[in-house]
């Protein structure tokens, strides 16, 4: 079983040995690969871009909703009071107490 293992390798090194040096110019993705790289990094940009307008967005629209809520809040616990003060009657205001 190790024969072919040690066969295998021994073929990947004779196979090495007679190829020639490279040219490190030779193994270079070249200007077509300059521009895609540059290209994936226009479009990566832009997503990120579109990415943060889109969370702003809703960070923005999560305020609004919060400050309505408590608006309202604010008006349901507003009407809640005026109707306690204003039923008493007999009763004087808070501020007026001796």
């Amino acid at each position: 079983m190790a024969e072919p293992v040690h066969l295998l390798h021994a073929l990947t090194i004779v196979a090495a040995e007679n190829q020639d040096e490279f040219d490190p110019n030779d193994v270079t993705p070249g200007v077509a690969g300059f521009i895609l790289t540059f290209v994936v990094m226009v479009v990566v940009l832009l997503l990120i871009f579109d990415m943060v307008r889109r969370i702003r967005r809703v960070n923005y629209r999560a305020e609004v909703r919060q400050q309505l809520e408590a608006e309202q809040r604010g008006e349901e616990a507003g009407e809640a009071d005026g109707e306690a003060v204003d039923g008493g009657g007999d009763r004087p205001a808070r501020g007026d107490q001796p």
